[in-house]
């Protein structure tokens, strides 16, 4: 068995800079239930309106639309490092754009963290099939002491 490569030299042979990547997967009926049992009050908390806008449907909600967003607020927790730092679930937006993809914003708190890691553009991959959404969030954050990467 080869030992391992360690962090230095697997940095070092990268190139300059940190991938971080996030992944998280949610469970639909969770979000469902949540959105039956709290309400508005639960979806004023954790989304942004206009992913509410988008997530509202003739019926009232789509919890796989939400789902969906609430794993890639997660995955952009775990990729960043932002569990402890006491951000608001609105500092982490996910935005559909124009072309149908969507794309990741990070406001307050949660920008400024990402911002003192030096993250430059963002790659967020939404998905949702049966039981569960997913999400993976990406970022290439720029070397320890080196000037941030442009976003």
């Amino acid at each position: 068995m080869h030992d391992p490569i360690p962090r230095q030299a697997a940095a070092a042979q990268a190139g300059p800079g940190r991938l971080r990547v996030g992944l998280d997967m949610v469970e639909i009926r969770r979000i469902r239930e949540s959105v039956d049992r709290f309400g508005t009050r639960f979806l004023e908390r954790l989304f942004c309106d206009d992913e509410l806008a988008y997530a509202r449907v003739e019926a009232g909600w789509s919890a796989e639309r939400l789902a969906a967003r609430f794993a890639a607020k997660e995955a952009a927790i775990k990729a960043f490092d932002l569990g402890e730092s006491g951000i608001g679930w609105r500092d982490i937006e996910v935005r559909k754009l124009p072309g149908g993809a969507c794309a990741l914003s990070l406001h307050g708190k949660a920008a400024d963290r990402a911002a003192g890691l030096g993250v430059g553009p963002i790659a967020l991959s939404l998905s949702h099939d049966g039981d569960y959404a997913a999400a993976v969030v990406t970022a290439w954050c720029a070397a320890e002491g080196q000037p941030s990467l442009p976003a």
